[in-house]
């Protein structure tokens, strides 16, 4: 069952551990924020896998729980209203260590620079397992790490238990750079279900949006914000897809901006802004391409359920991109300084609807082979199992 927002620390825990209370292990999340996003789902998909076997509490540093919806009715779970002194680093930290003495949780999950605070309030005092979820950086640390976010990971880090990433490229950052202990460092690939992906599209979804025979749809998914780079993918539409149609799937504060740019480019008639949509399986199947231009990714979860809904991908080297896709794929990830080469990489895919199949046939199979949701499913469950009881 769901808790309420309004329950304070101590009330949550009930002034004990979950072990003394029903006996089940008890997992505290605390992210940034749990506004729908790749980190938000991938932890919501977990804990609904993981079904009544945990209690769990979620604390937002920001108050939002818009990720409610996506946790199951059957998940024992309390939400958290914001902690500590927002003004003081050193309240914080103190607010912070409290409410994890108050929970005696069984073990702490963070996620991100976001929650960062907690790791560290966690090392000075430790009361469990802890298990930190790094899934990547925002624009700030795209042209390099931030010496002083290096250092206070370094710190905050060294005792933590695990450390979880799903790509190569921040294993090495976290070897390299962070200097943690490789043999904490866990990669737990992010995975996607195939058979979710299989379905056709649901009409109606999008609002007015109904696809031709002879449409060839570019789609994207992502939010509308400054990393996503998508005043790069309508430029190239424009310059290169003259028959086709672009399906842009999300919402953000950048969407007034990208419409304004889809009028000035003269494509505006060929340009649908669906908006966010909950459920991606519902319109990825109307893509013929799937383009990705993000200038920061790690291993991101819109990419994969492209590859699961059997699309070719186009986009730009970053993360680990290059190396989720199918090999025969990757001549279609460039370096983000190539535009040249992303416009003809666009360019072959929409002149070439076998190549399509083709490559589209192949990221699913790599999909079932590596990427399988059901093996990532497990990993967490013996990771959270193995640490909590």
């Amino acid at each position: 069952m769901r808790g309420a927002v309004s329950l304070t620390p101590t009330e949550a825990a009930g002034g004990q551990s979950s072990e003394s209370k029903d006996g089940r292990p008890h997992v505290l999340h605390v992210f940034a924020t749990f506004k729908v996003g790749g980190p938000q789902v991938l932890l919501a998909n977990v804990v609904n896998h993981l079904g009544a076997k945990f209690r769990h509490t979620f604390i937002a540093t920001d108050g939002r729980y818009d990720f409610r919806a996506r946790v199951s009715d059957d998940v024992d779970a309390d939400y958290l209203p914001v902690v500590g002194d927002g003004r003081c680093f050193f309240g914080r930290i103190a607010s912070y260590r409290r409410v994890l003495h108050d929970l005696q949780p069984d073990l702490l999950t963070t996620c991100n620079w976001g929650a960062i605070e907690w790791a560290l309030a966690h090392r000075l005092g430790p009361v469990c397992p802890h298990l930190h979820f790094e899934h990547g950086f925002g624009p700030e640390e795209v042209a390099g790490q931030i010496w002083r976010r290096v250092w206070f990971r370094r710190i905050a880090l060294k005792a933590t238990t695990r450390f979880v990433v799903p790509s190569r490229t921040l294993v090495d950052i976290a070897e390299r750079i962070w200097r943690l202990n490789p043999s904490k460092i866990i990669y737990v690939p992010n995975g996607v279900s195939v058979a979710k992906f299989a379905e056709p599209p649901r009409p109606g979804v999008v609002a007015g949006f109904e696809k031709q025979p002879d449409d060839i749809i570019v789609g994207t998914l992502a939010p509308l914000r400054p990393e996503k780079n998508l005043g790069r993918l309508l430029k190239t539409f424009a310059a290169v897809a003259h028959r086709a149609r672009l399906l842009i799937v999300g919402d953000g504060p950048e969407r007034e901006m990208l419409e304004a740019l889809a009028r000035d480019l003269g494509v505006k008639d060929r340009v649908i802004f669906a908006g966010h949509v909950d459920a991606p399986e519902q319109v990825l199947r109307w893509f013929d391409v799937f383009a990705i231009t993000s200038i920061t990714e790690q291993m991101p979860i819109a990419l994969l359920e492209a590859m699961a809904a059997g699309l070719p991908v186009v986009g730009v080297d970053v993360g680990d991109v290059k190396l989720n896709v199918a090999s025969e794929n990757r001549d279609f990830i460039v370096p983000q300084a190539d535009q040249e080469g992303f416009q003809s990489a666009l360019e072959r895919l929409l002149n070439d609807g076998e190549l399509r199949h083709r490559l589209g046939r192949l990221n699913r199979g790599r999909i079932e082979t590596h990427y399988a949701e059901s093996r990532m499913l497990r990993a967490y469950e013996e990771l959270i199992t193995g640490l909590s009881t």
